[in-house]
C-alpha cells in the first residue's frame, strides 16, 4: 500500500466515526509528528501492545476490494504479566463491498457487532484438521444471545445493534452491504502476529511504499517513532 492511501483511509475513518457520533480515545488523534515530541514512557502500554490505528489489504494491492481499516482501543498480553489484561477491544471499519479474507483464531472468541452504517454480513465454516473449509458442519452460533444454525457458508446477515459470537477455529469472512459499516470487536486477547491462520495464506500486515510522509503512524509500525 501507499502511505498517501492509509493517511487518506485513517483521514475517512476519522470522519466516519464523527459522523456517527464516535469519539475515540486520545491517542486516535495523535499524529506521526504529535508521537515523535510525546513522552513514549507514559505510552507504554499503546505502544508494547500494539494498540491504535491498523490499516491493511492483506497483500490485495486493492485495499477497497479486500482490506481493513481498524483501531485497537485496549487489549492485553497471553505472554507478558505487565499487561494481565484479559479481553481486547477493536474499530473496525468495512467500505461497502470490501471483503476480508477467510480467516479464523486458534486462541481468541470474539464478539462481532454492527454499530451503524450499513449491513454487515458475515459467511463462515468450520475449519477441519487440516484447516480446509468443513463443507459438511452446520455453523451453531450465537447471535444477540439466540442459539442459530446456519448452512456452511450462509450468509449472515447483522443489521445495526446486532451481534454474532464467534468462537476459535471458525472460518469467517466479513462484508458489508447497503453502506460502510462500522463494526465493533469485543474479544479475548488478540495477537496478530501468532493467532492468525488464512485460508489463502495472504499476510496480515501490508508492504508500505513511502510516497509521502507518515501522517498516522500505524500500530505496527511505532518503533518508527520512538527515540
Amino acid at each position: 500500500m501507499k502511505r498517501s492511501e492509509i493517511n487518506h483511509i485513517v483521514d475517512e475513518a476519522m470522519a466516519f466515526a464523527h459522523s456517527l457520533g464516535m469519539r475515540l480515545p486520545k491517542f486516535a488523534y495523535m499524529s506521526a509528528e504529535d508521537w515523535r515530541q510525546a513522552d513514549l514512557g507514559s505510552w507504554e502500554e499503546v505502544l508494547d501492545l500494539e494498540l491504535g490505528w491498523d490499516v491493511t489489504d492483506y497483500g490485495s494491492n486493492d485495499f477497497y476490494r479486500s482490506g481493513t481499516c481498524l483501531f485497537t482501543l485496549r487489549n492485553g498480553s497471553v505472554s507478558n504479566p505487565k499487561y494481565p489484561k484479559p479481553y481486547a477491544e477493536k474499530m473496525m471499519l468495512i467500505e461497502d463491498g470490501q471483503v476480508l479474507p477467510y480467516h479464523f483464531h486458534s486462541f481468541k472468541m470474539e464478539d462481532i457487532l454492527n454499530r451503524g452504517g450499513g449491513k454487515l454480513c458475515l459467511k463462515c465454516y468450520w475449519a477441519t484438521a487440516d484447516d480446509k473449509l468443513d463443507q459438511e458442519r452446520p455453523i451453531e452460533i450465537s447471535l444477540d444471545g439466540q442459539k442459530r444454525v446456519f448452512a456452511p457458508g450462509e450468509k449472515i446477515v447483522l443489521e445495526v445493534g446486532s451481534g454474532v459470537t464467534l468462537p476459535p477455529r471458525l472460518y469467517h469472512s466479513i462484508f458489508a452491504e447497503a453502506g460502510k459499516v462500522m463494526s465493533w470487536e469485543v474479544s479475548k486477547v488478540n495477537d496478530d502476529h501468532t493467532d492468525n491462520t488464512y485460508l489463502e495464506g495472504c499476510p496480515r500486515f501490508s508492504q508500505i511504499e513511502e510516497d509521502e510522509p507518515m501522517k498516522w503512524c500505524l500500530c505496527n509500525e511505532y518503533d518508527k517513532i520512538r527515540h
